[in-house]
């Protein structure tokens, strides 16, 4: 029995996010099923993390155990004919038979992309969150230094977090303009539920001289979700990469 690992696109605005469920159109769902028609099995396709309803990903990562004797290299071809477009297999390996796409992962990046500019798009509207109001990009810039490292996130998760621990390690950030676009990026050993659009939502509210961004430590360590921004809409986030 061979362990495939893939690596997978998709916009997540059709979506009901990743995770299985009934009579709901879900990622995992139709992979499998797309999995199922090539191979002639019932395979349980375990993701690096379920990304929310409206989530996209530019290279989620998922492993399935197979008997099949099609060669790895065409499995992105042979799966691709039977995903809708809003889905894409970018590429697929065999690793070891131990491997865990859940349990193995290291770290993650996420980014979240907002449309600062005057009046929005048309192309690119479920792709990204607009506002108008000219943000602080400087003051978001000193803000999110003070996400880096080991903290408890209590504050910045939503209810219905099943994690028994709050507390994660945030390795790297960053926030760059392009353009109109304000590119919020974040790195850390694993993320609570919306926690990346919680922090995002605080963000916002630097770039509007709601929040002080000297204040965020003391965000953090209140542990006070009501303290922190709002939760920002989810088709502006990506999952950016996943490694190992």
């Amino acid at each position: 029995m061979k362990n495939i690992k893939l690596t997978i696109e998709y916009d997540g605005k059709d979506f009901n996010g990743w995770q299985k469920q009934p009579n709901k159109l879900n990622i995992q769902g139709e992979i499998e099923r797309a999995i199922e028609e090539v191979t002639g099995e019932k395979v349980d396709l375990i993701a690096s993390g379920r990304t929310d309803a409206g989530v996209h990903a530019l290279a989620q990562s998922a492993n399935f155990k197979t008997n099949s004797n099609i060669p790895v290299e065409k499995i992105p071809v042979a799966l691709n004919t039977k995903l809708k477009k809003s889905i894409r297999i970018q590429d697929a390996k065999e690793v070891e038979e131990k491997f865990h796409s859940r349990y193995n992962c290291k770290q993650k990046t996420y980014k979240y992309i907002i449309n600062n500019g005057e009046q929005g798009t048309a192309i690119y509207r479920n792709l990204e969150y607009f506002i108008p109001t000219k943000l602080n990009v400087e003051k978001m810039k000193t803000a999110i230094n003070f996400f880096e490292g080991e903290h408890d996130f209590k504050g910045f998760k939503a209810s219905g977090t099943s994690s028994k621990s709050s507390i994660r390690k945030i390795y790297k950030t960053k926030v760059e303009k392009d353009g109109d676009r304000i590119i919020i990026q974040l790195t850390g050993n694993g993320f609570l539920y919306n926690m990346v659009r919680i922090i995002s939502g605080t963000l916002v509210d630097v770039g509007l001289g709601k929040i002080d961004p000297e204040k965020i430590p003391e965000i953090i360590e209140s542990k006070d979700r009501t303290k922190a921004g709002k939760t920002l809409p989810p088709y502006g986030l990506y999952l950016v990469k996943v490694e190992y």
